[in-house]
């Protein structure tokens, strides 16, 4: 059984004010932009010895894309080094020479993949913020679980920095270095409390399914997510709305900077609903402001007419509603399935409650997608062993499946219990 403690966000009356930390101990570092310098690096990591910690920064709100601007890296034996993943055609000689060594990184899905763009990817893994979660811990942002188990409180006053930015000034190179400054501390703190509460053994396996689990494809059709699309009526003026996307996303990967910097996404929908002919129309468009707008305004025109020349094309017209696979949003449940709207209901509400029993969020112990699933789409015959099986094919990990799948089976099977 899962140990249910609940006092892991107290803290005694007399325990001491947080120590400020506003460099690492070691004085700033300097940014490792030359082969020699990453050579060196590189031998130091391989004769250090434990488990390494690893940081990135994106400049995702100024450059395009999500690639790495700094990759910081921090093993005992070996010190701290910031590295420019931009002056390097990839980094593998850092990948190779933390082959078997355990990575600890916090909130690994945000960065593992720009570190797989430059060829790094762990061996084995720890994630300190996700061991926070399956802990209980209403806060795992970095530093509340720094000031949590190690006392300490960082000066963190950059997080919205344009990483990007060379020379990278001393004070952003000092906030870089203390993503990675303790986090091997964290970590062995962090191990404890997982231990004391039976739940290293389900961590370790989270941590494995993170590692194993592959890259995200490339989003079919991604301009549909521009915001504000839901109020364009008609596949003519979608066209519209995909023509100025693309425009805008082929400039801004042709001159490196986020789409949004060029033109935001309330002045695509603006267009494409008014379908302005000329500059002056286009420009007089509350939402088209900024340099990009006005400087740019013949290419915005030029694609406006590209979408409308496309809606003329019915094998080029975008559909105005894309089939999904996935379940209907669950306010539409009651209408279209009744019976599945109660599963929902039931089994939504008993995992909460196995959730609260094993201290931990309700989307950890099993995701929101994964509930939906299974309860718009049970097994033909519902068993547990049938359960089980559709947990396992739908992602599920053993511990989950261990814990849900006997909730699951009497709440497929008997959606209106008397409790």
């Amino acid at each position: 059984m899962i140990s249910s403690r609940n006092d892991n966000t107290a803290t005694s009356e007399a325990a001491p004010k947080p120590e400020l930390v506003t460099r690492p101990k070691s004085g700033t570092p300097f940014i490792t932009d030359t082969f020699s310098e990453l050579e060196r690096c590189a031998q130091d990591l391989a004769a250090g010895h434990g488990p390494v910690a690893i940081d990135a920064e994106r400049a995702s709100g100024f450059r395009y894309g999500q690639r790495a601007f700094l990759i910081q890296i921090k093993r005992e034996g070996s010190g701290l080094w910031l590295i420019d993943p931009e002056a390097f055609s990839d980094l593998r000689i850092i990948h190779d020479a933390l082959r078997g060594v355990e990575w600890i990184l916090h909130a690994a899905t945000q960065d593992l993949p720009c570190l797989a763009e430059v060829g790094m990817w762990p061996d084995r893994l720890f994630d300190t913020e996700l061991a926070g979660r399956l802990a209980g811990f209403p806060r795992v942002g970095l530093a509340a679980l720094l000031e949590n188990k190690l006392n300490l409180t960082l000066a963190k006053e950059h997080s919205a920095a344009d990483w990007s930015v060379r020379p990278l000034p001393a004070d952003l190179r000092d906030y870089a270095a203390l993503d990675v400054e303790f986090l091997v501390e964290l970590r062995a703190a962090m191990v404890e409390e997982l231990t004391q509460q039976d739940k290293l053994a389900i961590a370790e396996e989270e941590f494995a399914a993170i590692r194993k689990r592959p890259l995200p494809e490339p989003r079919k059709d991604p301009w549909r997510r521009t915001s504000g699309i839901s109020s364009i009526r008609t596949p003519e003026k979608l066209a519209i709305v995909r023509s100025l996307w693309t425009a805008r996303e082929n400039l801004a990967e042709s001159r490196d900077v986020a789409p949004s910097r060029l033109i935001k996404d309330q002045a695509i929908i603006a267009a494409a609903t008014a379908e302005p002919t000329t500059v002056p129309q286009l420009l007089k468009l509350p939402a088209f402001v900024g340099r990009a707008a006005s400087k740019e305004a013949p290419r915005w025109l030029r694609a406006i007419r590209e979408g409308q020349r496309q809606a003329e094309q019915p094998d080029e017209l975008p559909a105005l509603r894309v089939h999904s696979t996935t379940p209907p949003p669950p306010r539409a449940w009651s209408d279209r399935d009744p019976l599945a709207a109660r599963r929902l209901q039931t089994a939504r509400s008993w995992i909460g409650r196995a959730a609260e029993a094993n201290n931990m969020p309700t989307e950890n112990l099993l995701t929101p997608a994964t509930l939906k699933e299974i309860c718009w789409r049970p097994p033909a015959n519902i068993t547990p062993d049938s359960v089980r099986h559709h947990l396992v094919e739908l992602g599920a990990r053993n511990w989950q499946v261990e814990i849900v799948s006997p909730i699951l089976t009497v709440a497929l099977l008997d959606p209106d219990p008397l409790d």
